[in-house]
C-alpha cells in the first residue's frame, strides 16, 4: 500500500492523505474516510521517510515527575487516548521527583528534535523557566499555570476553598490543614489558600494557622496528622493537599483510637479510586486528570499545526464527592 492507494481507496486527493498523516488541516468529513481506510488495511507510513522529507520525527516527550501517583497515571492515560489515534509516538521521560531531572529532560528532548513536549510539572525553578525560554518546539504545561505558555491546569484554589466551606458548614470549626510545599503552586500554595479564605469568610481566621506540610505521600499525612493532633487542641476536621496525606491521617486517626468521621472528619483532593472504597469514607475534590491529558495533546496538536488562535490556557473545573452527605 502506498498514499496513491490509499487515496483512491478514499476518494481523496493524496495532498489529503498527506496532510492526515502529517497532522495538517483536513476537514473533518476527510479525516473520518481515510482514517476509515487507514483502519482497513492495516496502513503505516515510512517514519524515517517521513522524517527526511519533513524533518519531523513523529515523537512527542511527556515529562512526568514520578509514576507512582494515581493523578499522574490518570493523566498519562488520558494522553494515549489522544496519541492512540494520531500519528504521534509517546516518549515518558520519569523525573523522580528531582526538579534538576526535569530540567535535564526538557534540554535533552530540545537537542534530540521530538517535535513537542508535554511537561506535567510540579514546581518552576529559575532553571526550568530558562530551558522553557530556549526550547525549540512547542510545549504544553499539564497541572500548573506559567504566564506565557500553553497550560492545561486545574481549579485548585475553589476546590479547597468550597472543601473547607462545607466541612464548617457540618459544624468542624476546629481545622487543620494539611498542606502541600508551598512551592508547588497548585496542590501546595493555591489549595492553602482556598483554606485560609474559607476559614477567613466563615469567620474562623485563627484556623489558618492550623498548618502542616507534608510530601505527596500516605506516610507523611499520617506522620502530619499526629503533629497537628498534637499541636492543635480539639481538632475536628483534617482538610488535606491529596488523598494520600488524607489517607496517611486516617490511618493515624484509626490507630490512635480516634473515630472517623465522628469525632475528626478528613477530606483530600484528588477523586482518587480508592477514595470511593475506603472506610469509613472521605470528602475529596475530584479533578478531571483523564480530560487533562486529552486536552493536553490536542493543544500541543494545536501548535504543531501553527493554528491561529489557538487555546493557551485551560482550566478544568472539579467536583466535590462527599459520600457522607
Amino acid at each position: 500500500m502506498n498514499i496513491a492507494e490509499i487515496a483512491k481507496m478514499a476518494g481523496v486527493s493524496r495532498a489529503a492523505v498527506s496532510r492526515y498523516f502529517n497532522n495538517g488541516y483536513i476537514s473533518e468529513e476527510k479525516q473520518q474516510t481515510i482514517r476509515k481506510v487507514v483502519e482497513e488495511t492495516g496502513y503505516r507510513p515510512s517514519v524515517q521517510a517521513q522524517t527526511l522529507r519533513t524533518k519531523k520525527t513523529k515523537m512527542i516527550g511527556v515529562i512526568v515527575p514520578k509514576i507512582s501517583s494515581s493523578s499522574i497515571g490518570r493523566i498519562v492515560e488520558g494522553m494515549l487516548c489522544e496519541f492512540n489515534s494520531s500519528v504521534y509516538q509517546m516518549i515518558l521521560a520519569v523525573a523522580e521527583n528531582e526538579p534538576q531531572k526535569e530540567v535535564e529532560y526538557l534540554s535533552s528532548f530540545n537537542d534530540k528534535q521530538v517535535d513537542g513536549v508535554i511537561l506535567i510539572a510540579t514546581v518552576f525553578t529559575p532553571a526550568h523557566k530558562r530551558a522553557l525560554k530556549e526550547m525549540s518546539v512547542p510545549v504544553v504545561i499539564v497541572g500548573q499555570y506559567l504566564p506565557g505558555y500553553c497550560c492545561v491546569y486545574h481549579d485548585d484554589y475553589h476546590a479547597c476553598y468550597d472543601i473547607t466551606k462545607r466541612m464548617l458548614e457540618k459544624g468542624r470549626t476546629h481545622l487543620g490543614c494539611i498542606s502541600a510545599m508551598w512551592q508547588d503552586k497548585a496542590a501546595g500554595e493555591a489549595r492553602y489558600k482556598g483554606y485560609c479564605d474559607a476559614v477567613r469568610d466563615m469567620g474562623y481566621e485563627a484556623l489558618g494557622e492550623n498548618v502542616a506540610i507534608a510530601d505527596f505521600t500516605i506516610a507523611s499525612g499520617y506522620e502530619k496528622a499526629g503533629e497537628l493532633m498534637e499541636k492543635c487542641d480539639g481538632l475536628d476536621g483534617l482538610v488535606c493537599a491529596t488523598d494520600a496525606m488524607a489517607l496517611g491521617a486516617m490511618q493515624f486517626l484509626q490507630e490512635h483510637n480516634v473515630a472517623v468521621p465522628q469525632k475528626v472528619l478528613v477530606a483530600g483532593h484528588g477523586g482518587s479510586e480508592i477514595t470511593r472504597i475506603t472506610v469509613p469514607s472521605m470528602i475529596t475534590a475530584r479533578y478531571f486528570y483523564e480530560k487533562s491529558g486529552e486536552m493536553a495533546v490536542r493543544r500541543l496538536m494545536e501548535l504543531l499545526r501553527h493554528e491561529e488562535g489557538a487555546v493557551k490556557e485551560v482550566k478544568l473545573g472539579y467536583e466535590i464527592v462527599d459520600l457522607n452527605s
